[in-house]
């Protein structure tokens, strides 16, 4: 199947959010009228948001017509005896102008009986912050239920988050069950599973157009939460060039960082789809029979069946994710 498959690009999805802002279009050249584009859906298989191909002999198929055709080819075996015909990752930019909600994800097996889906273990990788924006991650002190339930009652529920400095580099891995958000100035490369269940329980007093309050999730939320984990959110990684360096490893997504300078012969062994979002400058990938260029902001899926190619950039950030 490796001579009808090749590295697929995919129309992005752009979704207008309260909280977004103009960097999508402006530094990743996402083309869109919205006003507040907030998130660019690169790789999507979620219920009404399904990536639709956007180059080569498959454009115009969606990612469930190319699980459906060639199945383990696209995903590798493994995945797909796992996940069957579902994408198990979703894949985004952020940017937030605003600060986001504050909210967690349940675990999958909440997920599951609540939702019928998957929890939503995430990572960012932070790719510009503006002087002084913050990530808001975790507690700044030890949390108990009751500490927690009194500070959102009494509405000082900022009083008790770790707020973070960060600059572009600076990556985050953010588990099921651990309160977080986005601040202003941050935009973001954001690998997660296939979930769009968001718990929020803190929205900054904030109303749209109408004068409405976005709904909270306090009810559901509280028996998400994991009160008991450590601060062990902030990923270290090293950067040697034209070398995959490992930054998170789970049981949902594999992700390292890749720093191009020249041309890397590359051999995928994982059983597994690669995906590489390009964070900063430009990339070649070819493959025996393409070659697909990638620019900042753009990402693209190697199906598992692609088993070498080659990475060539003067210059190129990539983030390189597999399960």
């Amino acid at each position: 199947m490796e001579n009808k498959l090749y590295p697929i690009k995919f129309t992005p999805i752009l979704k207008d959010k309260i909280w977004g802002g103009q960097k999508l279009k402006t530094i990743l050249n996402k083309n869109s009228d919205l006003p507040n584009i907030g998130e660019s859906w690169e790789i999507s298989d979620v219920e009404g948001d399904t990536s639709i191909v956007s180059n080569g002999g498959l454009t115009g198929k969606s990612l469930k017509d190319l699980l459906e055709t060639f199945k383990s080819d696209l995903v590798g075996e493994k995945n797909y005896k796992q996940f069957g015909n579902k994408f198990p990752l979703l894949i985004k930019f952020i940017d937030a102008r605003e600060d986001l909600s504050i909210q967690l994800h349940p675990n999958d097996e909440l997920a599951a009986k609540r939702h019928n889906s998957f929890g939503k273990t995430e990572m960012w990788y932070t790719m510009q912050a503006d002087e002084g924006a913050n990530l808001i991650v975790g507690f700044n002190q030890k949390m108990t239920r009751e500490t927690y339930l009194e500070h959102l009652e009494n509405k000082t529920l900022t009083d008790i988050l770790n707020f973070d400095k960060v600059k572009a580099g600076d990556t985050y891995f953010i588990e099921v069950g651990r309160v977080h958000a986005i601040g202003a100035g941050v935009m973001v490369a954001e690998i997660q599973q296939t979930s769009d269940i968001t718990y929020r329980v803190y929205d900054w007093d904030r109303v749209d157009d109408q004068g409405n309050e976005r709904e909270l999730h306090n009810d559901l939320a509280i028996d998400a939460f994991d009160f008991d984990m450590p601060d062990n959110f902030r990923v270290t990684y090293a950067k040697e060039e034209n070398k995959s360096n490992q930054m998170v490893s789970c049981p949902y997504f594999n992700t390292s960082y890749l720093e191009v300078t020249g041309t890397l012969n590359k051999a995928n062994n994982y059983d597994s789809f690669m995906i590489y979002m390009c964070v900063d400058g430009e990339a070649e990938i070819k493959t025996a029979t393409v070659t697909e260029v990638l620019r900042k902001g753009e990402t693209v899926l190697l199906p598992a069946a692609v088993k070498d190619f080659e990475i060539t950039a003067k210059y190129a950030k990539l983030l390189e994710v597999y399960v």
